[in-house]
């Protein structure tokens, strides 16, 4: 019974916040990708049209350092960094959380690329990305970890989890985006469309 109690928690864990969110509403191939300018954890400002004069970007959200399948495909992102630079490819990492936050994220992973930080959500509102946790799944968070100080609001807002191929015109080639937080785009699609793009 114990064991069965255990694995309906965890069934909720993975089912509740997918509810209430929309991949509908997100940027898909062939669409123009909306610039932006966003900070990175030490201040210094990103601006997305700079980067794409130096080749094709890759652009991906997370939730939070305090997400595990975040974390996980972060690392897998930077095990793959030496042949997304091998591509001519730049690859960013965005998410809602603070700066501190990020930057801690930044450093316990060793990542070498680099992590901005989307304040409100700004950005990924833009790529039609964000919504709004449902009452409880919002509780949850706030009890368990501390969204609010993580984010630096009480919206309760997050990203859908994203990825983008954003050539050097803008427009957007690769389109990863799923409501199930657990599931996340393979940094090997990713490279083999980098290959086709040449």
């Amino acid at each position: 019974m114990k064991i069965l109690k255990t694995l309906l928690f965890a069934v909720l864990l993975t089912v509740v916040p997918i509810y209430g969110q929309d991949a509908s509403k997100a940027l898909k191939v062939g669409d123009k990708a909306p610039n932006f300018t966003l900070k990175n954890a030490l201040g210094k400002k990103v601006k997305l049209s700079a980067l794409l004069k130096k080749g094709n970007v890759v652009l991906t959200w997370y939730r939070g350092g305090w997400c595990p399948y975040c974390n996980r495909a972060l690392q897998s992102w930077q095990e793959a960094l030496p042949e997304l630079k091998a591509q001519g490819a730049i690859f960013i990492a965005l998410t809602p959380e603070l700066p501190d936050y990020s930057l801690s994220t930044k450093e316990k992973h060793h990542l070498q690329f680099e992590v901005l930080t989307d304040l409100n959500n700004e950005v990924a509102r833009s790529y039609g990305l964000v919504f709004t946790l449902d009452k409880a799944t919002a509780t949850r968070y706030e009890q368990g970890f501390g969204l609010s100080a993580y984010n630096g609001n009480h919206l309760n807002q997050l990203p859908m989890p994203a990825t983008y191929i954003i050539d050097q015109k803008g427009v957007i080639q690769y389109a990863f985006v799923n409501p199930d937080y657990t599931q996340r785009a393979n940094p090997e699609e990713v490279i083999k469309k980098l290959k086709e793009m040449k």
